[in-house]
């Protein structure tokens, strides 16, 4: 689109064309989130009784401790989740926008497996967003407020650490090992069935200068038996989730006020190609055999043809992108023994492709936002730092 006198309207003359929000419309249709609210806190309760118990609620039953446990982990996880959705909804209402509450996402009660209890949640923003300011401010408002609930919890949680005698009551096996049960506890466990969360810099922070004692912090393979814990680190995934700089993403608003459309899409091809070689990364070397190379690999590249399809125009420049990280993968792969990247980056590379969308949508004003927004951008890209974890989740 090009730029015109319009493109410089003050944001005071775009709030007055903006509509009044019909307060009926939005009291009608309140008891739905309400009740997508209420099945997210049970869902996520019995989530947590899974998780910090190993308990089923289909084939046990909990003692008032293991509930009162089981809302430690849903309560918090909850209430970061509302807080960061509630910092989207009310910076939308400032600018009077019309915007939905909150749509809580319930995982299946009795899922297969253990849950988190919840996909997260999302509002709806019915009004167009006219400037890059506003994107900006609704963007980084959510994770932001979020961040801050985190560390509350997470500075509970760190600073409230059971003795580490408390994982004797999860697992009384691990008594004949005593507290070096680590050296011993997962060496014969079944291929896949030996899950362990990741760390990230905020976690590391917390270990050594907040903890009363770093030993006293679980093995991350028992991470999730402490709830504070365990619904804190879910709250820094998914604030770096959301703040990845693609499309829709709190990251990619933010990433799109500060520096425009036209750099937004030079830089597109490059962080979703750091993204997809984390992902890919020890997929395939030379150290593997000859079949399964022939075999697996042309898949693998048409996965990453597939997923780059719309950075460029051309077919040919799309090939070229997926050999190019395909290559590149290979031989650090290769040269660098043991190194392995996280392979959920590529389910969600598909999701951010082909469902959420690597561009972002214009604003219809293209003035740029203030040097003040720009440090909070900045501010923004730090929280983003500290939260992200290469590999989260590892299954070994």
């Amino acid at each position: 689109m090009k730029e015109n006198k319009d493109s410089y309207q003050s944001e005071s003359d775009i709030q007055l064309e903006e509509k009044p929000i019909k307060k009926t419309t939005v009291g009608m249709v309140w008891w739905k989130h309400l009740l997508l609210f209420l099945l997210t806190v049970c869902a996520s309760t019995f989530a947590g009784a899974e998780w910090i118990y190993g308990k089923s609620l289909l084939m046990s039953e909990l003692t008032p401790e293991e509930w009162i446990g089981s809302l430690s982990y849903s309560l918090p996880f909850l209430g970061i989740l509302t807080v960061h959705e509630f910092g989207h909804y009310f910076t939308a209402r400032y600018y009077k926008l019309k915007v939905t509450l909150p749509y809580y996402i319930p995982v299946w009660l009795f899922s297969i497996g253990p849950s988190i209890g919840s996909f997260g949640a999302f509002i709806k923003i019915k009004s167009v967003i006219k400037t890059r300011t506003q994107f900006f401010d609704i963007g980084v408002s959510g994770p932001l407020a979020g961040f801050v609930a985190a560390l509350c919890v997470l500075a509970y949680g760190f600073t409230h650490l059971p003795p580490p005698e408390y994982i004797f009551q999860i697992h009384p096996e691990y008594q004949k090992w005593g507290l070096d049960y680590a050296k011993y506890a997962y060496e014969n466990l079944p291929e896949g069935e030996s899950l362990s969360l990741g760390t990230n810099l905020l976690f590391e922070f917390f270990r050594y200068f907040v903890a009363p004692d770093a030993s006293l912090v679980p093995n991350g393979h028992e991470m999730m038996h402490y709830p504070f814990l365990f619904a804190g680190y879910l709250a820094c995934f998914f604030t770096a989730l959301n703040l990845l700089p693609f499309g829709q993403l709190d990251g990619g608003h933010a990433l799109y006020s500060i520096i425009g459309m036209k750099w937004f899409n030079r830089l597109l091809p490059f962080t979703f190609a750091i993204f997809l070689f984390w992902g890919g990364l020890g997929l395939f070397s030379a150290y593997d055999s000859t079949d399964l190379l022939i075999t697996y690999a042309p898949l693998y590249v048409a996965y990453l043809f597939f997923v780059s399809m719309n950075l460029f125009e051309n077919k040919v420049s799309v090939a070229l992108f997926a050999m190019a990280i395909f290559t590149l993968q290979f031989v650090v792969s290769t040269f660098t023994e043991g190194i392995v990247g996280y392979q959920g980056w590529l389910l969600f590379g598909f999701l951010l492709s082909k469902v959420l969308g690597l561009h972002h949508p214009p604003a219809l004003y293209k003035k740029s936002v203030d040097t003040k927004r720009k440090i909070i951008g900045i501010i923004t890209l730090i929280v983003f730092i500290l939260c992200f974890t290469p590999t989260p989740f590892i299954l070994e």
